[in-house]
């Protein structure tokens, strides 16, 4: 793990909190990647996107905390147990991790509908977005979630040596009254179970980011601080 050759891009503008810089760290692509060695590494805290593999390396903030889920040890809360509730007669069908339009026209509601800059998400195109989800080394899977016969949401997992690593979910705007991104992790945290893994990891937890601080929802999470895993919460965890 010490000799993995590691890129540092120049730094550029956090996509998550307005104020700040950021600075991304990047495993060399003459490294070959593989599920084995890419398990190692979300233990310490990386990611991917696509076929890279990174990290934040900024210099002066460490707001972006990694993020794992011990499966066993979690019990859904009654805001969570009302969404199981609701996905009553939610059918799940997982797929390979292949371009499928009716996925990619999904993909494309859910930006406009979500994100502040509709037209240039209507610029994205097939290739960007398997590009982005897809990957040529990972074990990947896209589950969808189909209510009444729709689809209403797919979510794009990662098979990892200890447990499923949540990669991105997106749905339809029509079925937000049934939670499907509070179900589609609810389901991965019941597969993991099912396949004998130990963890979710569910990416960085950023506490003054309204997009990704809902995941201190699944407890007992713990994040990565200071190179040791421990438990965080709302009320135990501040920000230095």
């Amino acid at each position: 793990m010490s000799s993995i050759p590691i890129w540092l891009d120049s730094g550029h503008a956090c996509g998550y909190l307005e104020d700040r810089q950021a600075r991304s760290g990047f495993v060399h692509p003459s490294v070959k990647m593989d599920t084995p060695l890419y398990s190692q590494l979300i233990a310490q805290g990386f990611r991917r996107s696509g076929d890279h593999v990174y990290k934040p390396y900024c210099e002066t903030c460490q707001a972006c905390v990694p993020t794992r889920l011990p499966v066993s040890a979690f019990q859904p809360d009654r805001k969570q147990k009302r969404c199981i509730k609701r996905n009553a007669q939610t059918r799940v069908v997982v797929k390979n991790a292949e371009f499928d339009a009716r996925h990619f026209r999904l993909y494309q509601r859910y930006l406009s509908a979500r994100h502040d800059k509709p037209d240039e998400n209507a610029e994205t195109t097939p290739d960007d977005y398997i590009n982005f989800l897809g990957s040529n080394w990972s074990d990947t899977l896209f589950v969808e979630f189909l209510i009444g016969g729709q689809l209403a949401a797919v979510a794009v997992v990662d098979v990892v040596s200890d447990g499923l690593s949540a990669v991105y979910t997106f749905f339809d705007p029509d079925f937000a009254g049934y939670s499907p991104g509070v179900y589609a992790v609810l389901w991965q945290i019941e597969t993991a179970k099912q396949m004998g893994l130990t963890y979710l990891y569910l990416g960085y937890w950023i506490k003054d980011c309204r997009k990704m601080r809902y995941k201190i929802d699944y407890q007992p999470l713990t994040g990565l601080i200071d190179g040791q895993w421990q438990a965080i919460s709302n009320h135990t965890f501040t920000e230095d």
